[in-house]
């Protein structure tokens, strides 16, 4: 996009990691974890779900970072459609492996893909003799790292590593692979062909704008097109929380989410108040890719152990390919073709296996600690001690004789993403994938027989827990808006100009490794974009230095309204002497978007269990005015909590008005108005009211206790009417009864008249079960701080 002239602006919500930085020690490993909040700016982010643990990256780079560079491409019958899943629903890709032939190959020259070129590896060597010996097909798959100074020439390690014409983001210099097998924790000799050294340095080169420790929290439509997106800028250092950051904004004509599977549906979710009519697919066709971990354990040749040295060599360098049923190689009994590879470790990686085999290490330690001692005390001449110190370390025979193995595969995509409380849920589960599963064990089983040795699992295996390197899907890509989030490009349904262009956005498992199928995706996309539209934006961004930094007040027109500011609450105007009262009411129950009808927004959110509710805290600065007035107007403050709207939301202003007159002059009406401002800067109001009806027979508990809600567009003023303002969504929330009684104790008054104030709202409010209650709440009163 950069390149064709377009102005470009990156926000990564991690740091850069030039060739030299990535931590190796232990105290900086321990603090190489993502979470803010906590302090830690670090590369790792950590997911854990029910049944599954997925890693993801925070850094200039993403993914890359941490990945093991290989770049094989979606088998061409892996392009299924159609094909039913267990539990309901199919999977179905609307591009095929023709579609993205050319630009599979534009990533690979872009990127600079080579086959592992060393012959002398023995964890390469065993799984060739592996495979040869199960009848199976191994290959040495394409990977993004640099063997050689330049392409075509002979490998080398530590060679030197002359920038291309577009230069280096990190201006610091690249050496070949030394073979260290620290892949998965950043390359410290920038020998990784990642995305920093690579995309983002030519992307920069060409005047896009990259923005680090930028961290996108939500995004909303703009009148007339484009988009506004709120972030903050993490200032701080490690160990420093990040909380109460200001918030910004930029505007842009056209928004990529790339924050990964977990990131961009995340943010989609969040969001989903502020995008009408988003696809209901969206959170769907969530998978692992198949990921699963097993281990080679005691490999033999003969009665000598196997010397396996997972640590030599990049951590994978080659892949055996199982067919799938789709393959037309298989029984047709439903098979799921996957890839196992080998998977090495670091050097620091095996001595920390072998010290933790403590019996054995604590033997030889002693044995070692008697023998010098025996030395001492007989004044022995021998000061060659080599033998006693090779006796103390052991022959390392449990890291030399095994070998991890990383499976991966066609799973069946039927997970789910939600939010919960405002936090990623994922709902899924091995049951459906265990035909799958078991295959994938079977292959690596048969492989450790291949070497002499034994197969062992995942501890995590026995609890039916699988670890994802490769989370997918969330915002899939479908035909039309009821099968996918997003079309064969990317772009969100119903929202021009808003695309996904990562994991999320496929929608189904790769089965090989989805990192070069997710990028060739994305120049596929990228292509058709820059073929479809203007070469202008008509929205330009503010350069870097001309937006408010972290550190400083932002300025008004920088910041989401309502985010960092908001308006005063209303207020009875307060006469001398004036007795005022409060209490704190809670209501929960369900409600969903697109609908407009308060019981059929509650029953599909019950369905979907997407719940709502707030805790407000009703106020009055002059009861006899408020009881006088027939508005009885008072002010509501406090949160309102739905994770359809975007999770836990601070009320900015709010409106309580108890008993007003309606239409029928036997009903009275409750009403609640409350403006509240999603994630992304999108205004929204908060409409409830409750109806009291005066009938013989009514049901007074619930006529007090139910509120019908609807959401609008929008921050509307009680006075300007609702009628032909956008409805964003609809439900029903209620008083429980242990959070009515709970309220009864949390009424307070101040003034000169506080249990006349406290009886004149009574008759008002309550009526005759006021006398029941009233003398519960009369308890304890005080007088709030802004009285005194």
């Amino acid at each position: 996009m950069a390149s064709a002239g377009r102005s470009v602006v990156v926000l990564e919500r991690g740091r850069a990691y030039p060739p030299g930085s990535f931590p190796r020690t232990p105290s900086g490993i321990s603090h190489n974890f993502w979470e803010p909040a906590a302090g830690r700016h670090g590369l790792f982010q950590m997911w854990s779900f029910a049944g599954l643990d997925g890693i993801a990256s925070a850094g200039l780079g993403g993914g890359s970072l941490i990945y093991a560079n290989v770049l094989l491409r979606k088998d061409e019958k892996w392009f299924v459609h159609e094909q039913a899943l267990p539990n309901g629903g199919y999977e179905n890709w609307p591009i095929s492996r023709a579609d993205l032939d050319p630009h599979y190959d534009e990533v690979e020259r872009m990127i600079g893909a080579s086959a592992y070129p060393y012959t002398d590896t023995p964890k390469t060597n065993a799984m060739r003799e592996a495979a040869d010996g199960a009848g199976l097909s191994m290959m040495l798959p394409p990977l993004a790292i640099s063997f050689s100074r330049r392409p075509g020439e002979e490998p080398v390690r530590m060679g030197e590593i002359p920038d291309p014409e577009y230069g280096n983001v990190h201006g610091l210099p690249r050496a070949t692979c030394v073979g260290c097998g620290e892949c998965d924790l950043g390359c410290n000799y920038g020998a990784k062909n990642t995305l920093d050294h690579t995309y983002l340095s030519a992307a920069q080169h060409a005047g896009a704008d990259i923005r680090v420790r930028h961290e996108v929290k939500g995004f909303r439509p703009l009148d007339g097109g484009g988009y506004e997106v709120t972030y903050v800028v993490h200032t701080g250092q490690d160990g420093e929380p990040a909380v109460d950051l200001p918030v910004q904004t930029i505007e842009c004509e056209r928004l990529v989410l790339a924050a990964g599977t977990f990131g961009s549906s995340y943010l989609l979710l969040r969001n989903r108040a502020a995008l009408p009519g988003l696809s209901d697919a969206l959170g769907t066709r969530f998978s692992g890719n198949g990921d699963l971990l097993g281990f080679v354990m005691q490999a033999m040749d003969g009665e000598v152990g196997r010397q396996l040295a997972a640590n030599t060599g990049p951590v994978i360098t080659s892949a055996i390919r199982v067919p799938d049923d789709m393959d037309g190689e298989s029984d047709g009994d439903g098979t799921r073709g996957h890839y196992i590879e080998d998977a090495g470790y670091p050097a620091f990686g095996a001595w920390l296996a072998e010290t933790t085999g403590a019996l054995g290490t604590v033997g030889r330690a002693a044995k070692f600690a008697t023998e010098r001692l025996v030395g001492t005390l007989t004044d022995s001449d021998a000061t060659s001690v080599g033998a006693d110190l090779a006796l103390l370390l052991g022959d390392a025979r449990l890291t030399s004789t095994s070998l991890p193995l990383l499976g991966m595969g066609r799973d069946v995509p039927d997970g789910v993403l939600r939010l919960r409380e405002g936090r990623l849920e994922v709902d899924w589960t091995t049951e459906t994938s265990l035909e799958y599963f078991n295959g994938v064990r079977g292959t690596m089983r048969t492989i450790a027989e291949q070497l002499g040795g034994t197969y062992a699992d995942n501890p995590l295996w026995w609890v039916k827990r699988v670890i994802t390197v490769h989370p997918l899907g969330g915002a899939p890509m479908g035909r039309h808006d009821r099968e996918g989030v997003c079309d064969s490009y990317g772009e969100v349904y119903g929202h021009p100009g808003l695309y996904v262009l990562d994991g999320a956005l496929l929608p189904g498992p790769v089965g090989a490794n989805p990192s070069l199928t997710i990028a060739a995706v994305a120049d596929r996309a990228s292509t058709h974009l820059l073929e479809t539209t203007a070469a202008s934006s008509h929205i330009a961004p503010a350069p870097a230095e001309d937006l408010p930094q972290a550190t400083s007040e932002p300025q008004a027109e920088d910041v989401a309204p309502g985010l960092v500011t908001g308006a005063s609450a209303p207020s009875s105007t307060s006469s001398a002497g004036a007795s005022g009262i409060r209490f704190t009411e809670q209501m929960k129950g369900f409600a969903a978007l697109g609908v407009d009808d308060p019981q059929a927004g509650h029953d599909a959110g019950k369905k979907a269990r997407e719940r709502m509710m707030f805790e407000l805290t009703i106020s009055v600065d002059d009861v006899d005015r408020f009881v006088s007035e027939p508005g009885h107007q008072g002010r509501a403050e406090g949160y309102v909590e739905c994770d359809l709207l975007g999770g836990r939301l601070d009320v900015e202003r709010g409106w309580f008005n108890l008993f007003v007159e309606a239409d029928d002059p036997d009903e009275r009406k409750m009403l609640y108005r409350l403006w509240l401002t999603g994630p992304g800067g999108n205004p929204m109001t908060f409409t409830g009211f409750k109806e009291v009806r005066d009938e013989p027979g009514l049901d007074v508990w619930r006529d007090t206790s139910t509120l019908y809600v609807r959401v609008l567009e929008g921050h509307v003023d009680p006075d300007a009417g609702d009628d032909g303002v956008p409805v964003l969504g609809a439900g029903i929330i209620t008083i429980h009864i242990p959070d009515f009684m709970k309220q009864l104790t949390t009424f307070r008054t101040w003034g000169d008249h506080r249990i006349g104030a406290m009886e004149g709202f009574g008759k008002l409010f309550l009526g005759q079960l006021w006398e029941v209650y009233g003398r519960f709440a009369t308890h304890d009163e005080v007088e709030p701080e802004e009285a005194r």
